[in-house]
């Protein structure tokens, strides 16, 4: 039994019904034209983080490892922490002499919303082994100052 434009669309089937005769197109591209694709659908990669808590600071913590430090640029608001950046090859192999090729190679960002205002002049940012780690002080809105009045 043929399925419905809506069954084929959502990939619902009806248990009763034997659909597996039916063929679905796939699209094989050699490994060097997915590579060509995968560039010009992405100009800027997003990189990984990891965004953790303590009570009294915010961690942000991302793998940047073959990145020039002074080619790595770290935003911070109270609000938010974009990182950017780029990563390059130091040197060229032909496409042909690749067996593999999965590493990222060029420009990168992340931006992140963080989920508590921080102080950002107070931050800190440590890069040991390819692994940049950011510490966020968080502001404390609970915190009261009593202030004292002098006479005049």
């Amino acid at each position: 039994m043929k399925r419905s434009f809506f069954q084929r669309l959502t990939g619902a089937i009806n248990a009763d019904d034997e659909v597996f005769d039916e063929e679905i197109p796939v699209k094989h591209y050699p490994i060097n034209k997915m590579a060509s694709l995968a560039e010009e659908q992405e100009q800027e990669a997003e990189l990984a983080v990891d965004v953790s808590q303590t009570p009294t600071e915010i961690i942000i913590k991302t793998m940047v490892a073959g990145v020039n430090p002074d080619e790595l640029d770290v935003s911070i608001s109270q609000e938010m922490v974009i990182l950017r950046g780029s990563r390059r090859e130091t040197y060229q192999v032909a496409d042909g002499d690749y067996f593999h090729k999965e590493l990222y190679w060029g420009s990168f960002s992340r931006t992140i919303l963080l989920p508590n205002e921080v102080k950002a002049d107070e931050a800190i940012a440590e890069l040991k082994h390819g692994l940049l780690t950011i510490r966020l002080p968080k502001i404390d809105k609970q915190k009261q100052t009593k202030l004292r009045i002098k006479t005049v």
